[in-house]
């Protein structure tokens, strides 16, 4: 039944933790296996991997010749489809059902860590899957956060959860519904930005929220104290304290793609990067809330910092909603296949308008699916978009000072005016992040595209866009180099509909 290492470990503690959901763990393995081959499947077809020399298709799949002569071969694979499942590849000649040993036997470089972490993302998302679904529709705006199991719906490590027990995923993912008791770690001479708690201050000690995780695996004998509950969100280091308040707390592992940690850095620049980025918003008429830093604080190494934020759910007015777009698809589940496409529809237009105005002005947004979120109204329409996160946007002085703003107050790596790097951090953002999962196919993909920018202002950026290749990240790629982010072109869905 338990194929792996991380399987069976999984296994072993929930027989002894929470023994009544070791069946249903059991029973999800299989499709868990199939969900994170699939998105292995989608890397090793599409990214430029440099040790797959060619790539054909034909009518019963896709065959990958490797450099060293062996042939991998898998079904037909859509690099925008959602909610595939891949019941084996060969290398070879031989099946493999499971991706951490299919990676484990291609023996490339980076891939013996790489299989630790796709067992882990298989076995995890089979804990994920036992979450009990919810009894009904939300009744706290943080539940909407707090719905699906399956997590990115392209990344073959969307689970893995290295370093984390059965028992403290049960106790910290949102998926599982639970309330976080966070820690309160005493730091003298911390670097603080902008008005700190006052109930988080001892003279010229500041109490900095710690993950209870961090606090027991990474700060080890640091003394801490008890703090207050929280609710945990998508990204599971941010938690919600009440209706008002979110708190990013650093935890010093690879969750996907990135270690999890808060630089002193982003501590330095949060808040004036925040008043950059909502002062760039307002010129768009209120389609666009940044929710504001509040503050942050830090002891000088990423592992001990955290950062307070406004709750995008304040921005929703009376019969609205705020839901994380990675949650919109399930929101959209009860309408009828036309009105789900008609608000699907609003929303593509709205997101790419905005996303291209602001960039256009000289800020370009990480607006994936957990960062970007959507005010919709009673009837699921959506009105107005809210952003979160502003520590990895990329900000053009030129393009600002073009507009009549003043030059940004920071320096560092959030600064650049390379419209290409500029156009990623956009675009393979809101389409791979957003939009992809929302539209489900290249098809689909395509469709929207073309329906929603035909009327956009037409800057650069836009043309760009509609006929040129998109980026994305090859996430597969970055988890075998674990040095920084690296990319992948598509084709573009716009331009291959019109051939």
């Amino acid at each position: 039944m338990c194929d792996t290492p991380a399987e069976r470990e999984l296994a072993e503690e929930l027989a002894g933790l929470r023994p009544e959901l070791t069946s249903g763990y059991l029973a999800a393995l299989p499709g868990a296996r199939a969900t994170v081959l699939a998105r292995l499947w989608r890397g090793l077809v599409h990214e430029p991997l440099p040790w797959a020399a060619a790539r054909a298709r034909g009518s019963d799949g896709i065959s990958i010749r490797l450099t060293d002569g062996r042939r991998l071969h898998g079904p037909p694979s859509d690099p925008w489809a959602t909610g595939t499942a891949v019941a084996d590849v060969e290398l070879d000649g031989v099946p493999y059902r499971h991706p951490a040993l299919l990676m484990a036997a291609l023996h490339v470089p980076g891939g013996a860590p790489f299989a630790a972490e796709l067992d882990h993302s298989v076995a995890s998302l089979a804990l994920s899957r036992t979450a009990r679904p919810p009894a009904g529709p939300p009744t706290e705006p943080w539940e909407w956060e707090q719905q699906s199991p399956d997590g990115h719906p392209y990344h073959p490590t969307c689970r893995s959860r290295p370093g984390f027990s059965a028992a403290e995923q049960l106790a910290y993912a949102p998926e599982h519904r639970p309330v976080v008791g966070l820690r309160l770690a005493p730091v003298t001479g911390a670097t603080v930005r902008g008005p700190w708690p006052p109930q988080w201050q001892d003279g010229d000690t500041v109490l900095l929220p710690v993950h209870p995780w961090q606090a027991e695996h990474v700060l080890g004998g640091r003394h801490v104290l008890p703090g207050p509950p929280a609710h945990p969100l998508l990204s599971l280091r941010t938690l919600a304290l009440d209706h008002r308040l979110h708190v990013k707390t650093a935890l010093s592992t690879r969750l996907t793609s990135q270690v999890r940690d808060i630089s002193a850095y982003s501590v330095d620049h949060a808040l004036a990067t925040s008043e950059l980025a909502a002062r760039v918003a307002d010129r768009l008429g209120g389609r666009l809330h940044i929710t504001r830093t509040l503050a942050a604080a830090g002891a000088g190494t990423p592992d001990l910092a955290a950062v307070l934020r406004e709750s995008p759910y304040v921005h929703a007015g009376t019969d609205e909603q705020v839901i994380p777009v990675a949650e919109l698809s399930g929101h959209l589940a009860s309408h009828s296949p036309h009105e789900r496409l008609a608000r699907i529809t609003d929303f593509a237009r709205l997101a790419l308008g905005v996303c291209l105005d602001l960039l256009d002005l000289g800020v370009a947004l990480e607006a994936h699916g957990q960062n970007l979120l959507a005010v919709v109204d009673r009837e699921g329409r959506p009105r107005r978009l809210v952003y979160r996160d502003l520590a990895d946007i990329r900000i053009s002085p030129a393009r600002l000072v073009r507009h009549g703003f003043p030059a940004p107050p920071m320096t560092g790596r959030l600064l650049d005016d390379d419209p290409a790097v500029l156009r990623r951090k956009v675009l393979g953002c809101l389409i791979a992040g957003a939009l992809g999962p929302l539209a489900g196919s290249t098809a689909e993909l395509g469709a929207l595209l073309d329906a929603t920018t035909r009327d956009l202002p037409p800057t650069p950026d836009l043309l760009a866009l509609r006929t040129e290749e998109l980026p994305v990240k090859a996430l597969t790629l970055m988890r075998l180099s674990a040095e920084g982010d690296h990319w992948a072109l598509l084709p573009n869905p716009v331009t291959t509909r019109q051939d």
